[in-house]
């Protein structure tokens, strides 16, 4: 025991002398900045060109906002919010929001409707698949402003083919240029058109990304293709029609081209002769550059982008609550 206790115990090996710290060449220096500055030099040109074409045009309109500036005047007279006042007060732009939110309802319902159809029918095994694609297409492709004039003679009041049409049906013709309500519904007509077969493909590729595994199943449990279709396809479609609701709205909300091209009346490039379909768009390219209003037309630039900014913060919430529901679902 006594020999036990006077056995030296062993003591691990001191570690080496640490080496001074190795100097970096230029080229082994240049290697790090290139790593960690890289990605910022490959994402720089998008922010520079958001910057000159997107950011500074919106701040300097806020900025515009609150002057009462001429469209000659170098500079305007600081006046803070009076334009914005002026604008809550403003009769002509509560009937050109009206009109806005009107004709927006008459066109994206239907339109996400008759998308989600047509999406559906090429889902399916038809012939000259792409054939079909491209004729959907074909609409959002067209220019605007010859779609706009031929919509015009089509709903023209003495020579239209529509109200030809209706003639012939032994019903009244319709005055689309002049009534409110018909001019909406032309315009929609028109909007429908142009914009369906773009939500259609959005549709369409969503379509696609669907697992054939969840069709699949639904089969050997014997549903047929409606109920597959309701039940398995539309709600995994919930995200991408959000989208598509969301991207409509913001649309309608600028509708400009539509409007301005419907009629070649006297009177009527700013939205018809009594202002029936004038859109705020409209009515704001009307306060800048025809009244020269600079200041009131910034007014309304920002309370649409305020409107837009609402439907975005709408959307975020209803992708989160559908996301959340979807993974406690699980």
């Amino acid at each position: 025991m006594s020999e036990t206790l006077a056995r030296p115990v062993s003591r691990p090996p001191a570690p080496p002398p640490a080496r001074p710290p190795t100097r970096l060449t230029f080229r082994q220096r240049l290697s790090i900045a290139d790593v960690k500055v890289s990605p910022y030099l490959y994402i720089a040109p998008f922010f520079i060109l958001f910057g000159i074409v997107g950011l500074f045009p919106l701040l300097f309109t806020a900025y515009t906002s609150l002057f009462d500036w001429e469209l000659l005047d170098e500079t305007g007279r600081f006046i803070g919010l009076e334009n914005y006042a002026e604008l809550l007060g403003d009769d002509q732009f509560w009937k050109t929001l009206t009109n806005t939110v009107s004709i927006f309802v008459l066109s994206s319902g239907p339109q996400i409707v008759v998308a989600v159809l047509l999406a559906a029918m090429l889902n399916t095994k038809l012939r000259a698949t792409t054939g079909w694609r491209v004729g959907v297409l074909i609409p959002y492709v067209a220019s605007l402003v010859a779609v706009g004039i031929i919509f015009g003679n089509l709903f023209g009041v003495q020579y239209g083919l529509i109200n030809s049409i209706l003639e012939t049906l032994g019903l009244d013709r319709v005055n689309w240029q002049n009534d409110r309500f018909a001019s909406h519904v032309a315009i929609a007509i028109m909007v429908n058109w142009r914009w369906t077969g773009y939500n259609t493909l959005i549709v369409l590729a969503a379509m696609q990304a669907i697992p054939r595994d969840l069709i699949e199943a639904a089969v050997i449990d014997g549903a047929n293709a409606v109920r597959r279709f309701f039940s398995v396809v539309l709600p995994l479609l919930r995200p991408t029609l959000i989208f598509v609701v969301v991207t409509s709205t913001i649309g309608g909300l600028q509708i400009f081209t539509e409007p301005r091209v419907f009629t070649e009346l006297p009177g009527s490039s700013n939205g018809g002769a009594e202002n029936q379909f004038q859109t705020v768009t409209l009515y704001l390219y009307q306060a800048g550059f025809e009244t020269g209003d600079l200041g009131y037309a910034s007014a309304i630039a920002w309370v649409l982008f305020l409107v837009i900014i609402i439907i975005a913060v709408i959307n975020f919430l209803l992708t989160k609550r559908i996301a959340s529901t979807g993974e406690a679902d699980r």
